[in-house]
C-alpha cells in the first residue's frame, strides 16, 4: 500500500472541503491509503503545536500534501506552529525523500495564495521532501472558459481555490476547483506509489485544447449554484 496524508488547517472549514476532494482523488488510485489530517488550535498549547496521533501518521506515510488557508498572504498561524513543530523530524531527517504537495484556499482571486504556496515549498525542501507541481494547464483564459474550468487560477507550484465570503463549507470553491484538488490528489498518490513501491507509471500529458474539451465536460456536469 501506498500511504498518502493530507495534513490540512482550515478556521472556516472552505479548505477542509477542498482537502476531502484531494483526499478523494488519491483514494482513487488503486493501492493507496489515505489519512486526512485536520489540524486545530487545541493542539497548540504555549504556541508550539504537539499531536502524537498526527505525528505517527505522517511518520508512516510515503506521501504528505499540505493544506492551509492563506491569511494575509501566508499560511495561518496553526499550521506555522505545526510547521515549527516539524524541526525534530528536522533534526533526524525523519520525513526525508517522502513525496510531498500542497495547496490553499482564499476569498479573493488572488489573495497572495503564491506566497502560501511558495512557503508550503520551502518547507518541504527545508524537510528534504521531493514536490510534486499541479500537472494540469490554465483553464478559464479564454472567452469560452469558466470559473468550472480545471485549475482556473492557472496554478502549477500547487492547486489553489477561491471561496466565496458569504458562502460556507458546503459551496467551497468552484466545480473547478473540486475537479482539480481530485486530480491533484491522484496525481501525487501516483507519484508516491511509484516512487516508493515502484508502481507501474503513465506520464499524463494533456494540451489545451484536451483541457478544453475535458472542461465542457466538467461544466456540463457542475451543479447549479
Amino acid at each position: 500500500m501506498t500511504t498518502v496524508s493530507v495534513v490540512v488547517h482550515s478556521r472556516h472549514g472552505r479548505g477542509l472541503a477542498l482537502a476531502g476532494h484531494i483526499a478523494a482523488g488519491a483514494e482513487e488510485v488503486d493501492g493507496t491509503l489515505v489519512h486526512l489530517l485536520p489540524l486545530s488550535p487545541e493542539q497548540v498549547t504555549n504556541g508550539r503545536w504537539a499531536d502524537a496521533d498526527t505525528s505517527a501518521r505522517l511518520a508512516e506515510s510515503d506521501a504528505i500534501i499540505f493544506g492551509s488557508t492563506t491569511y494575509m498572504g501566508s499560511v495561518s498561524w496553526v499550521f506555522k506552529a505545526f510547521m515549527e513543530a516539524a524541526f525534530d523530524e528536522w533534526l533526524v531527517q525523519g520525513w526525508k525523500d517522502k513525496i510531498a504537495g500542497g495547496f490553499t484556499n482564499s476569498a479573493s482571486q488572488s489573495g497572495d495564495k503564491l506566497l502560501a504556496l511558495q512557503q508550503l515549498v520551502v518547507f518541504a525542501a527545508q524537510m528534504n521532501m521531493l514536490w510534486v507541481p499541479v500537472g494540469d494547464p490554465p483553464g478559464n483564459n479564454w472567452s469560452g472558459g469558466s470559473r468550472d474550468d480545471v485549475n482556473r487560477l492557472g496554478s502549477w507550484l500547487g492547486a489553489m481555490s477561491q471561496s466565496n465570503v458569504d458562502q460556507g463549507a458546503d459551496l467551497a470553491g468552484s466545480h473547478g476547483d473540486m475537479v482539480t484538488a481530485r486530480r491533484y490528489g491522484a496525481r501525487v498518490a501516483r507519484v508516491a506509489g511509484r516512487w516508493a513501491h515502484g508502481e507501474p507509471y503513465v506520464t499524463e500529458r494533456i494540451t489545451e485544447v484536451e483541457l478544453r474539451d475535458l472542461n465542457a465536460r466538467v461544466r456540463a456536469d457542475a451543479p447549479a449554484r
